[in-house]
C-alpha cells in the first residue's frame, strides 16, 4: 500500500508530545506525497499543521484500529510501535484495570498499589492446565507455562523476574513460587512447599530495606530453584544470591532505611527473650537513624518479626540459633554507635574503654574488650623484614568500623542463606528444576556508582539472553510453518558487554588498580580514558575528568569514580577478622572460620549446571575482588539460564508517588526501554508480527468474498485468492501450514475495507428501512381515519343501544326482585316445616331403637342363662357318671387284686422275679445318693449367691424407700397441681365460652358482610383489576418471604451436611493416604534376607475401619477411642499405659463374649435336645402358652406401672430441688442404683414367671391324664406312685431353692411323655417306672452339673488369667520403681507428672467404662420393655383372632419360632466365594437384564438368615467383608459405570436395612409380607451409618469421576463452540494458539461442541437409571455437574477477554437455555440443576443489555444478583466490541455500576469455587419388590446359596 492509500481523510496518528510523549490526532485532509505539511486534529479539538520532512520529521506513526485497541497481547496489534504499545498498556491499566499484558513471550506486570483479589485458590485452579493463551495475561499463566513445558519436553525452566526498584519483582517471584506450590505441592508429609514459601519472610527480612521508590525494595538478587521428582511434585530448593548492598548497613538516604532486621529487632526488644541484646528504639542507633524515618506506614515491625521467627523456626532453625542470630546482628547496631575519638595531633585516635556499646558489642559476640578496643583504632602492616603497628586517623578507623559491620552482616546474610539452603535440601533424586531469578532491573540515577555500575552490567547480559531468546523462537516459528524468512537484524549488545568484562576491560582496569599500593580512583579514571577513549559504547564527559559514560542498550549511564576502589576491594582488616575468629560464640567463630568459604560453596551449589564446569576455589578467595565475585557468580548464572528454557516477566513501576491506578506515561516509557519490551516489539515488526489461521481468517473476512468463492470447501485456497485479490505486495503475507503471516499493517487494512464494506452495507440497509417507515407511516395514518369514522358511527349506534338496554335493564330488576321476595317467603315457610319433620322424625326413631335394644339385651341374658342352665346339668351328669365309673373300676380292681394276691401267694415266682434286683436296687440308691449330696452342695452355693443379691436388692429398695420417704414434701407440691388443673379447667371454660361468643359475632359479621357486599358490589366490579393486581403483589410478597425463610433452612441443612460430608471426604482422604503409607511402608522395609513378623500380623491388616463393631465390644471400646481422639495420635502413642489399659480391656471384653457364646451354644444345644422329646399335643401346648401369657402379662403390667409410678415421683422431687452440682451427682448415683435393682427384679419375675406357668401346665396335664387313666382298661391301669414322684420332685426342688426351670419343664416333659410306658406296664410295672424316672433325673442332674463344672472352670481360668496380669503390673511397678530410683531430681519429678498423668487417665477411662456400662443397661432395659410391651400386643391381637403362633418357652431361645421366606443360606466356609462372585468379580454389565440392585437384595437376604439363626458373628463378617469389598472394588476401578452401579447397590442395601429393620418409621410403606421379613434379632443401626458414609463416599467419587470426564468440555462446548452458526465474529487472538503454549502438534487442541456435551450427560444419566440408583440421588449428581459447568464457564469467561462480547452472550444464552431443556425433557428440573445455572445465565443478559445509561445501569443491579459486585464490574472491563459498529462500555458508568453496588455485602472473591460440592441427601427410598419372589441368574455361579 502505498503513502496515499494510508494517510487519508479521517485516519488516526500519533504525534510526538512533550508532556504526555504521544498524542492522537485525526487526518482532516488526504496527503500527497512529497507534500511538507500534514493537516491534522487533536482530540481535544484545535487544528494542527504538522510539519513533515523525509529526513528531519518523518510521517507519524498510524493508530491501531479500536477493535485492536485493549488487546492481552501487545504483537497482536497491527501497527507495532511505541505509541501503540504506550497506549494499549494505559487503557488496559486504567480502563480496565488489567495490570497484566503479554508482549510475544514476556508478560509485562504494572504495579497497581493496591491489592487485588486475583491471586487466591480458586484462580491458581483456573490457570491449571490451560495454555498460555486461552486465558488472560497473569503470573500464573507463566508459571503454568513453565511447569507444563518442564512436564512435556522435559527440559527445565527458569523465571526472569526484572525491574526497576518498587516495580513488584519480588511480590511478582512471590506468586510464581506460590503457584508451584499449590500445583506441585510435595506428595509427602514434608511439607517443602511451605518451606519454600517461609523462605520469602527470611529473605525480606534480611535483604529488604525501605527505599525513596519502594517500602520493601530487594537489595540484593536471588535465583531459586525449585527442585522436582519424576512425578512433578516439589522436593526441594536452593537459593542463591547477588550482590547484596552491603553500603546500606551503615548509609541510608533521607526518607530511607536500614534492612527491616534491624527495625524488627528494635521493635521488639521489650520481648524477654530479646531483652539480653540491650537494644532500645532504632532512632537512638547511629546505622538505623540515618533515614530520619524509622517508620512505614500501614507496617508493624514486631509484628514483621514474629513472623520471622515463625518461618526461621518453620525452616528447621531452633531458638537457640535464632538467639545467635539476634545477638550478631544487634552487636551491628552498637558497633555504629561507638564513639571513636580524635587525637590532637590529628593523626591517631582512641576509644573510651567505659563505652557501654563496645562493652555490648564484646559481650554479644564473645570477644576481647581490650583487644577489640586497640584494633579498632590501630591497624598492622606486615613487611618482608619487619611488622608493624600503625595508628590510624579517626576518619580511617570510622571506614573500618563501617567496614567490619559490612563485613559482619554480609558472613551473616551468607550464613542465613545456606542454612536455608540445607532446610530446604533434599536427598530424594531430583528429576528437574524451575528456577525464579528475582533480579534488579537497569538503573541510572543522579548519582551512579559502583552498584549501579554491576547491576547495568548484569542487565546487559540478561538482555543479550533475552533478545537470542527471541530471536530463536521467531526462527523456529517460520520453520514449522514452513515459510521463507530472511535473517533478522537486531540490536547486539556484545560490544558493551566486551568492554566491561573482555580482557584490559572496565573490571580487568578496576582489579589492576586495586592491586596498586597506592591505587586511586582518578588514576583508574585515566586509564579508562586513555584505553577506551575511542570505543563506540564508552564516552569522557566533558566537564569532569572522574567520571565516565557507557552507552547501555536501554540507555546512557554517566557513572562516579569515587568509590569504585574502595567498594571493589571490600577491605576489612586481618586484625579484627582474627578477633572475630577467637570468639568465644561457636555461631560467630563458624562465621569467619576458614572452611566457611568452601562450605558455603558447596552448599550453594546449584544441582544442575551446564557442561563447562565451575572453577575450583582458590585458598585466598577472601581476597577475590567484588568486581570478579560478581562476574563469576554472573557467568554461572548465565550458564544455568542457557541450559533452561526462560520465561520473562518485566514489572513496570507506573508513576514514583505510590499511587493506586496512576499512570505516568513518561515514566513508563523509559522502562519499556530499558526492560527490552520495545526490543522484542521492534523484532515482532521486523518479521511477520501478525498471525492468523484459516479457519479464523476466513470466518473474520468472508465478508469481502464473493458467493461463488464462498462454496468451496478448501478454506486455505479461498483464503489465498482473497489476498491476493485484496493485497497487491506479495511480500506483505505468507502462507503457512497452518497459519497465515502478515507484515505490520496489513491486518489495519484489511479491517479498513472490511470496515467500508459494512459501511456500504449499512447504508443499504438504512435507506430499504427508511422507505419502509414512511410507507408504513402512510397506511398507518389511512388507517387511522377509516378508524376514526368508524367509531364515530358506532358511538351513536351504541347511545341508542344504550338506551334500549337500560329500559330492558329496569324490567329485568323489577322481575328479579319480586321472586327474591316470593321465594325468601317460601324457603322460611319450607325450612320450618322441615324442623318440624325432622325432630318428629327423631323422636320416633329413638323409640323404636330403645325397643330394639330391650330385646337384644334380654336375649343376651336368656342366652346366657341357659348356658349356664346346660353347663350345670352337664358336670352333674359329668359327676355321676365318673362316681359310677369309680365304682364299677373299683369292683374290677378288688377282682383282680385278690388274684393277683393269691398268685403272688407262691414264694417260687417272687423269688424269681426278685433275682438280682435287690441289688441293683441298692446299687442305684447309692449312686442317686452320691449324685444327690454333690447336686445339694452346687445348690448350696447358688442359695449363697442368690442370697446375697437378695440382701443387695433389699439394702437397695431400702434406700429407695428412704428416698421416697424424703420426698415427703411433695403433698405440697401435689395440692399445687390440683390447684393448678382447677385453674386450668375455669380457663378452659372460660376459653370455651368466649369461643361460643367469637362465634356469635362472626356469625352476626357474616350477614353485615354479605349485605355490605351486595351494596358495594358496582363499586367492586370498578376495582376489581386493582384488587387483583395488588393480590397477586402480596401473595408474590408472601410466596417471597416463604421462599426466603424455606431458603435459610435449606442453607443451615446443607451447611450442616456439608460440614459433615467434609469431614467424612477429609476422612476418606485420611484413610487412602494411611494405605499409601501403609505401601510405602511395606515397601521401604522389604529387604533381601529373612525377617521376623509379628504374631498378631494377620489381625493388623484389615482393609476396613469398622470391623471392631460387634455387639459385645463396641460399647465398651468407644470411652478408649473418644480418649485417644482427644488426647491426638501423637500424645497417645507416647502414653503406652494408656494402650496397656486399651488392649487389657480389649482382651477382656473378647473373653467375656467368647464365654457368654459358648454358654448360649450349651444352652441352645441341651433346649434342642430336650425340645425333640417333647410331644405334646396341640391343646395342651395352647393352654400352656396361655397361662404363661396371661401371668406374664400380668406380671408385666403391675411391674411396669409401679416402674412408671416410682420414676415419676423420683423425677419430680428432683425437678423440684435446687439443681446443684451435689443433688445432680447424688440423682445420678441413685438413678444408676435404681435401673441395676429395676435389671435384677425383672430376671427374678421372669424366672418365677417362667415356674408358675410350669407348675400350672404340669397340675393341667396331671389332672388330664389321670382322667384318662381313669377311662382305660384294667390291665392299663396308672400307678398312683406317679403323683408321689412328681410331688417328691417338686418338694425337693423347692427346698434346695434352685429355680431351674429348664429342670422342672423337661422333668414335667419326661413325665408326660412317659405316659405310653404306663400303659404297658406288667405286674412289675412299678419298679420299672421308679427305675426310667430316677434315670431320667439323674442323667438331667449330671448334665447341670457338667454345665456348672464347665462354668467354674472358666471363672478359675478367668482368675488366673487376672492373676497373671496383676503378676505384670506388679513387675512393671518394680521396674518403675528401679528406675525412678536412677534418676535426677529434675528427671523424676517430670516422670512423676507423667505417671500422674498417666493414672488420671487410667481413672478417667475407668469412670467412663463405668458410665458406659450403666448407659448400656438403661438401653438394654428400655429395649427389653419395647420388646414385652410388642409381645403383650401381639398376644392380644392372637387371643382375639384365636390364632396364635407358636412359641418357644425354652429360656435360653428368647425369640418367636416361625417359618422364613425370602432369606439366603450359605456356610460360613463360602463367605469369601460369595463376596468374590457378588463384589470383586461382579461386572455391571452381569446384571444388565436382572433387577436392578440384585448384589444388594443378595447380601441382604443372606443378612436375614444370619439374623434368622441368631449369628451376630456371620451378621459382622459378612457385612464388613461387604464395605472392604467395595472399597477395594471402587479403588481398582475409577470409572463411571463402576462407581454408579456400587452407589446404587450400596443405598439400596442400606434401604433394606432400613426397611426391614422393624422401626415404625420405616414401615409406613410396607406390606404386610415384608412387615414379616423384619429383623428379628439385632439392630444394625450402626451398620447403617456406615452404610451411609460409604454411600456419601461413593458419591464423592462419582462426582470426581464425572467431573474429569466433562471438564475438559466445558469451555469449548459452552463459550467457543457455534451452537448458532455464523454469529460469533472472530478479531486477533495475538498470542493464542501460538505452537509454543499449545500441547498438540496438530490443528491444536480438541474442541469438543454443545451437543456433545449434553450427550455425555445424558450417558451419566442414562447409567445411573439403569442402575436403579434413586432418582432424587442422581438428581443431586447432576445438580453437582451443573454446578460444575457453571462455575467454570464463569471462571473461564471472567479470565478471557476475547469471549466477553455481545454474541458470546447470546450464545452462552442459548446453551443455557439447552441445558435447561435437556433437565425438562428427562425430568430433572425439579432438583435445582437450572438454579445453579442463574450465574452464567445472568453474566450472558449482561453481555447482552444496554451499557450506556443511568437506567441501564439499574436494570443491570436488578437484573445480575446472583453475580457478585466485582463479577460485574471485571465483565463490563472485559467488555469488548467486535467490530466498529459496538461501543465499548464507558469508564463513567462502570463507576456508576460501582457506585450502585456499593449497598452490597458481597464476599470480596472473584472466581466461583470449582471444588464446592453441595451435601448429598440419601432419601429413605423403599422398595416394593418381595424378597421371596427374587430368583438369582445360573450365570452368577451362586448355586451353593439355599432358599430358605
Amino acid at each position: 500500500m502505498s503513502v496515499n492509500e494510508l494517510y487519508t481523510t479521517y485516519t488516526r496518528v500519533w504525534i510526538p508530545d512533550e508532556e504526555h510523549i504521544w498524542k492522537a490526532a485525526e487526518i482532516t485532509r488526504d496527503y500527497k506525497q512529497g507534500e511538507s505539511v500534514l493537516y491534522l486534529k487533536l482530540e481535544d479539538g484545535p487544528l494542527l499543521e504538522y510539519p513533515v520532512g523525509p529526513k528531519s520529521n518523518p510521517l507519524p506513526f498510524l493508530r491501531n484500529p479500536d477493535i485492536l485497541v485493549g488487546e492481552n497481547d501487545l504483537t497482536a496489534l497491527s501497527y507495532l510501535h511505541e505509541p501503540a504499545v504506550l497506549h494499549n498498556l494505559r487503557v488496559r491499566f486504567l480502563e480496565s484495570n488489567h495490570i497484566y499484558t503479554y508482549c510475544g513471550i514476556v508478560l509485562v506486570a504494572i504495579n497497581p498499589y493496591e491489592n487485588l483479589q486475583i491471586y487466591g485458590e480458586e484462580v491458581i485452579n483456573a490457570y491449571s492446565g490451560q495454555n498460555m493463551g486461552d486465558m488472560d495475561p497473569h503470573i500464573f499463566a507463566v508459571a503454568e507455562e513453565a511447569y507444563k513445558q518442564m512436564a512435556r519436553d522435559e527440559r527445565n525452566q527458569s523465571i526472569i523476574v526484572s525491574g526497576e526498584s518498587g516495580a513488584g519483582k519480588t511480590v511478582s517471584a512471590k506468586y510464581a513460587m506460590r503457584f508451584f506450590a499449590t500445583v506441585g505441592g510435595s506428595s509427602n508429609d514434608s511439607n517443602v512447599e511451605e518451606k519454600v514459601l517461609a523462605s520469602s519472610p527470611i529473605m525480606e527480612a534480611i535483604g529488604n530495606a525501605k527505599t525513596t521508590r519502594n517500602d520493601n525494595s530487594s537489595r540484593f538478587g536471588k535465583y531459586i530453584e525449585i527442585g522436582f521428582s519424576q512425578n512433578y511434585h516439589i522436593i526441594g530448593a536452593n537459593m542463591r544470591t547477588y550482590l547484596l548492598e552491603k553500603s546500606r548497613v551503615v548509609f541510608q538516604a533521607e526518607e530511607e532505611r536500614n534492612y527491616h532486621i534491624f527495625y524488627q529487632l528494635c521493635a521488639s526488644a521489650s520481648l524477654s527473650e530479646l531483652q539480653d541484646l540491650s537494644l532500645t528504639s532504632a532512632q537512638d542507633f547511629a546505622y538505623t537513624s540515618m533515614g530520619e524515618n524509622i517508620f512505614i506506614e500501614g507496617v508493624s515491625d514486631a509484628d514483621d518479626l514474629t513472623k520471622t521467627r515463625q518461618a526461621f523456626r518453620l525452616l528447621g532453625i531452633k531458638d537457640a540459633s535464632q538467639n545467635g542470630i539476634f545477638k550478631v546482628l544487634a552487636s551491628i547496631l552498637h558497633l555504629g554507635n561507638i564513639e571513636i575519638y580524635s587525637e590532637r595531633d590529628g593523626e591517631s585516635c582512641h576509644v573510651s574503654s567505659d563505652d557501654v556499646h563496645l562493652k555490648h558489642f564484646c559481650r554479644l559476640l564473645g570477644l576481647e574488650p581490650p583487644q577489640m578496643e586497640h584494633w579498632l583504632c590501630h591497624r598492622k602492616l606486615v613487611t618482608t623484614s619487619e611488622t608493624y603497628i600503625k595508628n590510624m586517623s579517626s576518619k580511617q578507623a570510622t571506614n573500618a568500623r563501617n567496614a567490619l559491620a559490612k563485613h559482619i552482616y554480609a558472613r551473616m546474610f551468607d550464613w542465613i542463606v545456606a542454612h536455608i539452603n540445607v532446610a530446604l535440601h533434599t536427598t530424594s533424586k531430583q528429576h528437574s528444576f524451575i528456577g525464579v531469578l528475582d533480579i534488579y532491573g537497569f538503573e541510572t540515577f543522579e548519582v551512579n556508582s559502583f552498584e549501579q555500575f554491576c547491576i547495568n552490567y548484569a542487565n546487559e547480559k540478561l538482555q543479550q539472553q533475552f533478545n537470542s531468546h527471541v530471536f530463536k523462537l521467531e526462527q523456529e516459528e517460520y520453520m514449522k510453518e514452513q515459510i521463507p524468512w530472511t535473517l533478522i537484524d537486531f540490536y547486539d549488545n556484545q560490544p558493551c558487554i566486551d568492554l566491561i568484562e573482555a580482557r584490559l576491560g572496565v573490571l580487568d582496569l578496576l582489579d589492576e588498580e586495586c592491586k596498586v599500593p597506592k591505587g586511586t580512583d582518578q588514576n583508574w579514571a585515566q586509564k579508562l580514558y586513555k584505553r577506551h577513549g575511542s570505543s563506540a559504547h564508552f564516552q569522557k564527559p566533558r566537564m569532569s575528568n572522574t567520571s565516565f559514560i557507557i552507552n547501555h542498550f536501554a540507555d546512557d549511564v554517566a557513572y562516579e569514580c569515587d568509590g569504585f576502589l574502595e567498594k571493589n576491594r571490600d577491605t576489612v582488616y586481618d586484625e579484627q577478622i582474627n578477633i572475630l575468629k577467637a570468639s568465644q560464640v561457636e555461631l560467630v567463630a563458624d562465621l569467619f572460620s576458614d572452611k566457611d568459604g568452601g562450605s558455603s560453596l558447596k552448599t550453594s551449589k546449584v544441582n544442575v549446571r551446564a557442561a563447562k564446569s565451575a572453577p575450583k576455589a582458590s585458598n585466598k578467595e577472601n581476597r577475590k575482588t567484588v568486581g570478579l565475585q560478581f562476574r563469576s557468580s554472573l557467568h554461572l548464572l548465565m550458564e544455568t539460564l542457557n541450559a533452561t528454557t526462560p520465561h520473562y516477566v518485566r514489572c513496570i513501576k507506573p508513576n514514583d508517588f505510590k499511587e493506586a491506578f496512576s499512570f505516568d506515561s513518561r515514566r513508563a516509557v523509559q522502562q519499556l526501554r530499558a526492560c527490552g519490551v520495545l526490543e522484542t516489539i521492534r523484532i515482532s515488526a521486523a518479521g511477520y508480527p501478525s498471525r492468523w489461521t484459516y479457519g479464523d481468517f476466513f470466518s473474520r473476512y468472508r465478508v469481502l468474498m464473493h458467493k461463488s468463492d464462498m462454496l468451496c470447501a478448501d478454506k486455505k485456497l479461498v483464503c489465498k485468492k482473497l489476498l491476493e485479490t485484496l493485497i497487491k505486495d506479495k511480500d506483505m503475507f505468507q502462507f503457512g501450514k497452518t497459519k497465515i503471516f502478515f507484515r505490520a499493517g496489513q491486518v489495519a487494512y484489511l479491517e479498513k475495507l472490511r470496515a467500508d464494506k459494512f459501511r456500504a452495507a449499512c447504508i443499504m440497509i438504512q435507506k430499504t428501512v427508511r422507505g419502509w417507515l414512511h410507507r408504513v407511516r402512510y397506511q398507518k395514518i389511512r388507517k387511522s381515519a377509516i378508524l376514526l369514522q368508524r367509531y364515530g358511527r358506532g358511538y351513536l349506534a351504541r347511545r341508542y343501544a344504550e338506551y334500549l338496554r337500560l329500559t330492558r335493564a329496569a324490567m329485568v330488576c323489577q322481575k328479579n326482585y319480586r321472586m327474591v321476595r316470593e321465594r325468601r317467603a317460601y324457603l322460611t315457610v319450607r325450612n320450618a316445616a322441615v324442623v318440624i319433620q325432622a325432630f318428629t322424625r327423631g323422636m320416633f326413631t329413638r323409640k323404636i331403637y330403645n325397643q330394639l335394644m330391650l330385646h337384644y339385651k334380654a336375649t343376651i341374658i336368656q342366652r346366657n342363662v341357659r348356658g349356664w342352665l346346660q353347663r350345670t346339668k352337664y358336670r352333674r351328669m359329668r359327676h355321676a357318671a365318673i362316681v359310677l365309673q369309680c365304682a364299677v373300676r373299683r369292683a374290677r380292681a378288688q377282682r383282680l387284686y385278690k388274684k393277683l394276691k393269691k398268685e403272688a401267694g407262691s414264694g417260687e415266682r417272687l423269688k424269681k422275679l426278685d433275682a438280682g434286683m435287690e441289688n441293683k436296687i441298692v446299687q442305684l440308691q447309692r449312686k442317686i445318693d452320691d449324685k444327690g449330696k454333690e447336686y445339694r452342695a452346687q445348690n448350696e452355693q447358688l442359695l449363697q449367691t442368690n442370697t446375697n443379691l437378695g440382701s443387695e436388692l433389699s439394702r437397695l429398695q431400702k434406700q429407695l424407700q428412704q428416698i421416697n420417704s424424703s420426698q415427703s414434701d411433695t403433698t405440697e407440691l401435689s395440692a399445687l397441681q390440683a390447684e393448678l388443673e382447677r385453674l386450668r379447667a375455669e380457663l378452659a371454660e372460660a376459653q370455651e365460652q368466649k369461643s361460643k361468643i367469637v362465634e356469635d359475632h362472626r356469625v352476626e359479621k357474616l350477614d353485615l358482610t354479605e349485605r355490605l357486599a351486595e351494596l358495594v358490589e358496582e363499586n367492586s366490579l370498578l376495582k376489581s383489576e386493582k384488587e387483583e393486581l395488588n393480590l397477586k403483589i402480596r401473595q408474590q410478597s408472601s410466596r417471597a418471604a416463604e421462599d426466603v425463610g424455606n431458603a435459610l433452612l435449606r442453607a443451615e441443612m446443607d451447611a450442616e451436611r456439608r460440614r459433615y460430608q467434609n469431614l467424612l471426604k477429609e476422612y476418606s482422604r485420611m484413610e487412602q493416604r494411611y494405605e499409601n503409607l501403609k505401601e510405602e511402608v511395606s515397601l521401604t522395609k522389604f529387604q533381601p534376607g529373612h525377617h521376623r513378623s509379628l504374631s498378631n500380623q494377620s489381625s493388623q491388616g484389615s482393609d476396613s475401619n469398622y470391623t471392631s463393631i460387634s455387639t459385645s465390644e463396641v460399647g465398651d471400646s468407644e470411652d478408649a477411642i473418644q480418649l485417644v481422639d482427644e488426647m491426638g495420635v501423637d500424645k497417645a502413642a507416647m502414653d503406652i499405659s494408656v494402650f496397656i489399659k486399651l488392649q487389657k480391656r480389649v482382651r477382656e471384653l473378647e473373653h467375656e463374649r467368647k464365654q457368654l457364646q459358648a454358654n448360649v451354644d450349651k444352652m441352645e444345644e441341651l433346649a434342642r435336645q430336650q425340645g425333640s422329646v417333647v410331644k405334646s399335643s396341640s391343646v395342651e401346648q395352647q393352654a400352656a402358652d396361655m397361662a404363661y401369657n396371661n401371668l406374664k402379662r400380668q406380671e408385666l403390667e403391675s411391674e411396669n406401672k409401679k416402674l412408671k409410678n416410682d420414676l415419676n415421683e423420683l423425677h419430680r422431687s428432683v425437678a423440684d430441688r435446687d439443681s446443684s452440682d451435689e443433688l445432680q451427682s447424688s440423682y445420678n448415683l441413685l438413678l444408676s442404683q435404681f435401673r441395676a435393682a429395676n435389671e435384677e427384679l425383672d430376671a427374678r419375675k421372669e424366672e418365677v414367671l417362667i415356674l408358675r406357668t410350669q407348675i400350672v401346665t404340669a397340675v393341667e396335664q396331671q389332672e388330664k391324664k389321670q382322667l384318662e387313666g381313669d377311662n382305660l382298661a384294667e390291665d392299663s391301669s396308672l400307678p398312683a406312685d406317679k403323683d408321689e414322684a412328681l410331688r417328691a420332685y417338686q418338694g425337693l426342688r423347692e427346698s434346695k431353692n434352685a429355680p431351674s426351670n429348664l429342670l422342672t419343664s423337661s422333668f414335667s416333659d419326661c413325665v408326660s411323655c412317659s405316659q405310653p410306658k404306663w400303659r404297658s406296664l406288667n405286674e412289675d410295672g412299678e419298679l420299672l417306672l421308679a427305675y426310667q424316672g430316677l434315670k431320667e433325673v439323674a442323667r438331667l442332674l449330671e448334665a447341670q452339673l457338667q454345665s456348672q463344672n464347665r462354668q467354674h472352670g472358666d471363672e478359675l481360668e478367668a482368675l488366673h488369667t487376672q492373676i497373671e496380669l496383676l503378676k505384670d503390673d506388679i513387675e512393671k511397678k518394680q521396674e518403675k520403681l528401679n528406675y525412678t530410683t536412677s534418676l535426677s531430681p529434675e528427671a523424676l519429678l517430670e516422670y512423676s507428672v507423667q505417671l500422674e498423668i498417666t493414672r488420671l487417665t487410667d481413672d478417667n477411662l475407668d469412670l467412663k467404662e463405668l458410665v458406659e456400662k450403666l448407659e448400656k443397661n438403661e438401653r438394654k432395659l428400655k429395649k427389653q420393655l419395647r420388646i414385652y410391651m410388642k409381645k403383650v400386643q401381639e398376644l392380644e391381637v392372637s387371643r382375639s383372632s384365636r390364632a396364635k403362633a407358636d412359641l418357644g418357652r425354652q429360656v435360653t431361645l428368647q425369640r418367636k419360632e416361625k417359618d422364613f421366606e425370602g432369606m439366603f443360606e450359605y456356610c460360613k466356609e463360602d463367605e469369601a466365594l460369595l463376596i468374590k462372585l457378588l463384589i470383586t468379580d461382579m461386572r455391571p454389565d452381569d446384571v444388565s437384564g436382572t433387577v436392578p440392585c440384585l448384589p444388594a437384595y443378595v447380601l441382604f437376604m443372606c443378612v436375614r438368615h444370619a439374623d434368622y439363626i441368631n449369628d451376630d458373628n456371620k451378621v459382622e463378617a459378612l457385612l464388613t467383608a461387604s464395605i472392604n469389598a467395595i472399597k477395594r472394588v471402587l479403588k481398582r476401578n475409577d470409572d463411571f459405570d463402576t462407581t454408579s452401579f456400587w452407589l446404587a447397590n450400596t443405598s439400596r442395601l442400606l434401604h433394606c436395612l432400613k426397611q426391614y429393620s422393624g422401626d415404625e418409621a420405616f414401615m409406613v410403606h410396607n406390606t404386610a409380607k415384608q412387615n414379616e421379613h423384619s429383623l428379628k434379632n439385632f439392630d444394625l443401626a450402626e451398620y447403617r451409618q456406615v452404610l451411609s458414609d460409604l454411600s456419601i463416599q461413593i458419591y464423592q467419587q462419582l462426582i470426581r469421576v464425572a467431573e474429569s470426564v466433562i471438564q475438559p468440555m466445558i469451555v469449548s462446548a459452552m463459550l467457543e463452540s457455534e451452537s448458532i452458526p455464523s454469529l460469533a465474529g472472530v478479531k486477533p487472538m495475538g498470542y493464542r494458539n501460538r505452537s509454543s503454549s499449545m500441547d498438540t502438534d496438530g490443528d491444536g487442541p480438541s474442541s469438543y461442541t454443545l451437543q456433545a456435551l449434553i450427550r455425555q450427560l445424558g450417558q451419566f444419566h442414562t447409567i445411573m437409571r439403569d442402575h436403579g440408583l434413586d432418582p432424587e440421588i442422581a438428581g443431586q449428581v447432576v445438580r453437582q455437574l451443573f454446578h460444575c459447568i457453571n462455575a467454570v464457564t464463569l471462571n473461564n469467561l471472567l479470565l478471557r477477554k476475547d469471549v466477553c462480547s455481545w454474541s458470546t452472550g447470546m450464545q452462552l444464552r442459548y446453551n443455557t437455555s439447552q441445558m435447561e431443556e435437556w433437565l425438562r425433557a428427562n425430568n430433572l428440573y425439579q432438583s435445582q440443576a437450572a438454579a445453579t445455572l442463574q450465574p452464567i445465565i445472568q453474566a450472558a443478559q449482561l453481555l447482552q443489555v444496554k451499557k450506556k445509561t443511568s437506567q441501564d445501569a439499574d436494570a443491570i443491579c436488578s437484573l445480575c444478583t446472583s453475580l457478585n459486585s466485582q463479577q460485574i464490574v471485571k465483565i463490563l472491563n472485559l467488555y469488548t466490541p467486535l467490530n466498529e459498529f459496538e461501543e465499548r462500555v464507558t469508564v463513567s458508568f462502570i463507576r456508576n455500576i460501582q457506585s450502585c453496588l456499593q449497598e452490597r455485602n458481597d464476599p470480596p472473591q472473584l472466581l466461583l469455587d470449582t471444588k464446592q460440592t453441595f451435601p448429598v441427601l440419601l432419601p429413605y427410598a423403599p422398595s416394593a419388590l418381595s424378597l421371596e419372589t427374587l430368583h438369582i441368574p445360573n450365570s452368577l455361579g451362586l448355586d451353593f446359596l439355599i432358599r430358605v
